[in-house]
């Protein structure tokens, strides 16, 4: 249990202010251009507002080579990723950028593209990428322009045209897409919303799932061997009370509709420590709204408390738009149910958080803005070093102002966006009365909205009838 306590601190976090001592680990290995040995470092740490990452740094003392790469040290993200930046200033040169290996970068305006794979991970800027094409097509350039003139010439073209994009002659779209979803384009203007980045997430094909090496049970089944099938009996052998992830309920212990008042419990692993732990899920009823599932997760390991809720029915018909006005102590005691969907906005600090950023949960308006501010606070320091006055002192403003509205002492005016529909604020007035605290409004989702829900291809009716049909369409093709 030692081992897994310390695991946590394998990745220590990034803050300049404290300046914790980061302890690289050295180890010898074979330089790619002299064949002998050099030193590479390896840094294991946590770079705020992304997630876990390792940075190798190689140099040889031999020929002088040196060498440098990030490799993301958590898992693969759920889903792709891709950032679509708008280039206008020097201020947007000079976002910071986290490439994996698997990135794919395109500057529409000069159809240029850096293919996935061509690269290695780095951590570095939008004028770092233009330098670094730069001088990978002007390397070869002087035997080039002897012996295949006209491509020279050619070449020589393009790097003046992305010399006159570093100059900013014009604006410039730069699109990242990351299958991994390991890759990461700053916001300069942190906690505001970033206007001139648009992030989307996609589902990854069954191709670029296996470049990435991830497989399913079935592609990856051969043969069972001997082993294999004595191991199998021996799993079905298992009484389903020990093998099941949730315990089986007696026939008749628990009608259906008293489902509520069970609470089921399965073991999970503490997304800290790793430790195995138990969580807990129940369905509850939220008064004037539907029925939502409460889980919460409690390690005895390393003391780690986390709760989520999601909504226990589908997707509803229209999306909603709730805002609520925070004037007083009373409307800090306002229950909240915050779906994972949903998106928040405080118009008086001008800050806005994404729908994923602080999960489903049900809690109060007060919960909402402390759970915000813990969240910001322990990712701030963005790439922050002793030059980025601008940025610290933006966010030293930013947490002033937020603090005195969680004491009461600013109002505030929040907005939830939720295209699901499945969030919901507490009325002050049970009587059914109008609260003129809180305004809400359904709206129809856009296409992208419903191509984000992945609700455009989805057939919800005759679907039996169209697999029928693209059978036969396949037979007569055959």
């Amino acid at each position: 249990m030692e081992t897994i306590a310390e695991q946590s601190d394998v990745f220590p976090k990034l803050n300049v202010e404290e300046e914790p001592e980061l302890s690289a680990t050295e180890v010898e290995s074979m330089c790619m251009n002299c064949h002998e040995n050099g030193t590479t470092r390896l840094l294991l740490t946590q770079i705020p507002f992304y997630k876990e990452v390792v940075i190798m740094s190689f140099s040889c003392d031999h020929c002088g080579y040196e060498n440098n790469e990030i490799q993301p040290g958590g898992e693969i993200a759920p889903k792709g990723i891709e950032f679509r930046t708008e280039i206008v200033t020097p201020r947007d040169l000079n976002r910071r950028v986290v490439k994996s290996d698997f990135s794919c970068i395109r500057i529409e305006e000069l159809d240029f593209e850096i293919p996935a794979q061509s690269q290695k991970g780095e951590v570095t800027t939008v004028e770092g990428i233009i330098d670094r094409v730069v001088r990978g097509l002007d390397q070869d350039q002087p035997v080039r322009r002897i012996q295949h003139p006209e491509a020279a010439e050619q070449i020589d073209a393009f790097i003046s045209n992305l010399q006159k994009l570093k100059e900013l002659e014009r604006p410039f779209t730069l699109t990242l897409t990351d299958i991994s979803g390991n890759s990461f384009v700053e916001n300069p203007n942190a906690p505001q919303k970033d206007l001139a980045t648009t992030i989307s997430y996609f589902q990854r094909t069954k191709e670029q799932n296996h470049m990435l090496g991830i497989f399913a049970h079935d592609e990856v089944a051969d043969k069972p061997s001997n082993d294999a099938v004595e191991e199998s009996v021996k799993l079905e052998s298992v009484p389903e009370e020990v093998d099941s992830l949730l315990k089986p309920i007696r026939e008749g212990a628990w009608p259906l509709e008293e489902l509520q008042g069970e609470v089921l419990q399965f073991q999970t692993h503490c997304p800290e420590c790793a430790a195995a732990c138990d969580t807990n899920m129940k369905v509850t009823t939220i008064p004037h709204f539907k029925e939502v599932v409460i889980m919460a997760t409690v390690c005895d390991n390393c003391g780690l408390r986390t709760n989520e809720v999601k909504p226990g029915g589908g997707i509803e018909e229209q999306g909603v738009k709730i805002e609520v006005s925070v004037r007083g102590r009373i409307d800090f005691a306002r229950d909240v149910l915050k779906s994972e969907s949903c998106s928040l906005h405080i118009r008086e600090l001008e800050c806005e958080v994404g729908a994923g950023a602080l999960g489903g949960r049900f809690t109060t308006i007060e919960g909402l803005l402390t759970a915000m501010r813990e969240q910001l606070v322990e990712s701030t320091g963005m790439f922050m070093d002793s030059n980025d006055a601008e940025t610290k002192e933006r966010m030293d403003k930013f947490f002033g102002e937020l603090d005195a509205a969680i004491a009461g002492d600013k109002p505030l005016t929040i907005v939830m966006d939720d295209p699901t529909g499945n969030s919901y604020v507490q009325s002050l007035n049970d009587d059914g009365t109008p609260d003129t605290a809180l305004r809400i409004i359904r709206y129809h989702r856009s296409y992208d909205q419903n191509e984000e829900l992945g609700l455009n291809d989805m057939k919800t009716e005759n679907y039996a009838e169209e697999e029928k049909t693209e059978e036969a369409d396949k037979k007569e093709n055959c």
